[in-house]
């Protein structure tokens, strides 16, 4: 019999175990074909987040009862190995410990044998009612003392699972399951690399999850002519994602034009958006094309459309449902036909509810969505977006040694990994330049030369808490996004020591490299 036990330290279950216990509280355990768990083998316990699984572990008679709830689920597993009424199509089973609470457990077979299970459990995925409250409690007085007010406050806080969490969850230890078997048939612990993503918009930098899916959602506006609606704060690249749904689409060949709507008032905007006749108004001393007609057949990209006022606001709504307007101080309406990309900080659903801004054309500009992370939910791309703009602005010193950036060092990437960026890439940017500004001539860029906000970093209540990663996309895609946060956290945590990492981590330095070349996260030693 094959002993699993040396098999918790591979990477992808050491990263399996990391996600379960951040999103939901849960523990993740290894047992062999008879249902011995790998850890109670070496005398270790860890109990889910959940008092009661607590409380039965560390007594005699409670530890004697969960290990027979999972001796019988390595039974039903021999048995069955995925019969319909308990397995989904991820070959995970849902079984029901003694106390009622939900174990998610997958077979590892290898060559049709029944080596062991990956299971996790503590978890409720319904809300019991108050008799099966009653007889939770009840079940664990005949091991634990607990009150009855007690027990309810630790019923509140039992990790909960909604159907589509449950789904994800049997699909995560179905992967582990299937990860660990094929460590096993191969007799060697070794872990197939997942391919970088790769996507056609080269001039968007960055490998999170987040911009992965702003990438995939892009590659099915580029082929349309709908009308776009980005929403970002400043600073996060929304002209930037309006220049490649016009460069990457069928209007590549004509005009792209940019006009901020924020950048003038109400008479010189109309004047830019439609253009004017000789004579309209003081200082019109000729006719004036209007950017609607330069962007003719072509790609109109407004930004910030949230600032226009209500009568600007009613005139692009006619340009948008009759293509048509009309100059300033003209009588004839000309046609066009352009693609309008429109940008806006403010929400402008809520400026709607206001009465801020005209329903109508908000449906309109609406018809195909972007919302642009801030880089703080994007944290693993700073790295590379920090070497993407140090080779963007460097400039070789006239006679001087360097042919190569200078790097950014390891305290000085740790420092701006911690800052929150509420300027976003913008900011970014521009500190970056200002590095190099400062210090480019010399030695690899120190912490000394970032400014003093960022080596101070934000005060605590000014930093947005970040979301545990997004549940959405692919299992691939949502584990390589956890991934790429463990392994950045890990590096921060260890100083970048990578020999260190690699060992807590359990896997070779070389595959630790790899790994961090894949997600930006390289450094050249």
């Amino acid at each position: 019999m094959v002993d699993l036990r040396p098999l918790r330290s591979l990477h992808s279950f050491q990263l399996l175990k990391e996600m379960l216990r951040r999103w939901w509280g849960l523990e993740l355990a290894i047992a062999d074909a008879k249902g011995y768990v790998a850890d109670h083998a070496d005398g270790k316990i860890f109990p889910s987040q959940n008092e009661f699984c607590r409380q039965a572990l560390f007594s005699k008679e409670g530890f004697r009862r969960c290990n027979e709830s999972v001796r019988i689920l390595g039974d039903k597993l021999r048995t069955g190995r995925a019969g319909p009424d308990t397995a989904s199509s991820s070959n995970a089973f849902v079984h029901e410990c003694h106390l009622g609470f939900d174990v998610v457990a997958s077979p590892i077979w290898v060559r049709g044998e029944l080596l062991g299970f990956l299971f996790t459990g503590g978890s409720w995925h319904e809300e019991p009612t108050v008799g099966g409250r009653t007889e939770l409690l009840r079940k664990v007085r005949e091991f634990a003392s607990m009150e009855t007010e007690s027990a309810t406050e630790q019923a509140a806080a039992v990790p909960r699972l909604s159907d589509g969490e449950l789904e994800r969850l049997r699909d995560l230890i179905a992967y582990g399951a299937a990860e660990i078997a094929k460590v096993v048939s191969a007799r060697a612990p070794v872990i197939e690399a997942v391919e970088a993503p790769s996507h056609p918009f080269t001039e968007m930098v960055g490998s999170s999850v987040a911009m992965r899916e702003v990438a995939k959602l892009l590659q099915k506006i580029v082929r349309s002519e709908s009308t776009v609606l980005i929403h970002g704060e400043s600073g996060t690249g929304k002209e930037l994602v309006a220049r490649a749904i016009h460069y990457h689409g069928p209007r590549a060949k004509n005009a792209f034009v940019v006009q901020n709507c924020s950048a003038f008032n109400d008479n010189l905007l109309e004047s830019a958006l439609f253009g004017h006749v000789r004579g309209s108004f003081t200082g019109a001393v000729k006719d004036q094309k209007g950017l609607f007609e330069v962007a003719d057949n072509g790609t109109f990209f407004l930004d910030e459309i949230g600032d226009m006022s209500a009568a600007l606001q009613v005139k692009l709504l006619r340009v948008l449902q009759e293509g048509t307007f009309t100059p300033v101080g003209g009588t004839k309406p000309i046609k066009v036909d352009v693609r309008i990309v429109a940008a806006s900080h403010k929400d402008l659903q809520g400026m709607v509810a206001r009465r801020e801004f005209r329903e109508d054309l908000y449906y309109r500009v609406n018809v195909l969505k972007i919302v642009l992370p801030p880089l703080r939910d994007r944290v693993t791309d700073i790295p590379v977006l920090a070497n993407f703009f140090l080779k963007k602005h460097w400039k070789p010193p006239a006679g001087g040694a360097r042919t190569e950036p200078p790097l950014l060092c390891d305290a000085t990437l740790d420092a701006m990994v911690r800052y929150h960026w509420p300027g976003n890439i913008r900011e970014l940017e521009n500190e970056t330049e200002r590095m190099l500004v400062l210090g480019g001539d010399g030695g690899d860029i120190g912490p000394e030369l970032l400014s003093p906000r960022i080596r101070a970093g934000a005060p605590e209540a000014a930093v947005p808490a970040r979301p545990a990663p997004a549940l959405t996309g692919t299992l691939r895609e949502v584990m390589e996004g956890v991934e790429a946060e463990v392994i950045l956290q890990g590096l921060i945590r260890t100083h970048w020591n990578k020999s260190q990492l690699a060992k807590e981590l359990g896997i070779s330095r070389s595959y630790l490299i790899q790994k961090c070349t894949q997600y930006g996260l390289e450094r050249k030693e």
